[in-house]
């Protein structure tokens, strides 16, 4: 259906997001998941109104508080993959383990290190269609609103974050 190419780390550990995944050599079924989450279309109008009744304060809540709800929700989303791929969350994980990813399986979104190709969105929008959702990408591959998350999802128990440069 679609082909992501990921790079590969320079020096050691020379990590790829593609060693998350089982090779179709293997001859066994691995899974991947894709996500789309948004605070809603309307967080940018709400903040310029109060911007320009000079409440700047109040404008730079809206848009902190509607980026902090749109990654909250990418969170629990990754939670329901984990939980529908089986992988149960240890229940003495703390607040500070989770807010780490001290847990199996990983989500990596496009412009980030592992995976910087941000034009790479243009396939996930193909493949998942978050324009369902209000979600729209621009010519530059940002996403409309601006309080939104796409991911890709892996559950290999080795996933991490890390850069590639």
């Amino acid at each position: 259906m679609e082909t992501f190419t990921f790079p590969r780390q320079h020096k050691e550990p020379y990590l790829c997001l593609a060693d998350y995944l089982r090779s179709v050599d293997s001859g066994e079924m691995d899974y991947v998941g894709f996500l789309a989450v948004t605070a809603g279309k309307n967080v940018r109008k709400y903040s310029e109104k109060f911007k320009e009744e000079g409440n700047f304060l109040l404008s730079h809540a809206i848009q902190s508080l509607a980026l902090e709800t749109a990654e909250a929700l990418a969170e629990r989303i990754h939670q329901l993959i984990r939980d529908q791929w089986g992988i149960i969350d240890s229940t003495d994980l703390s607040i500070q383990d989770l807010f780490a990813a001290k847990y199996q399986g990983q989500r990596y979104s496009f412009g980030y290190p592992s995976c910087p190709e941000i034009e790479d969105q243009a396939k996930l929008f193909k493949l998942i269609r978050p324009e369902q959702i209000g979600i729209q990408l621009t010519e530059g591959f940002m996403m409309e609103p601006e309080a939104s998350v796409t991911a890709i999802v892996f559950a290999h128990p080795e996933a991490r974050y890390f850069n590639v440069l």
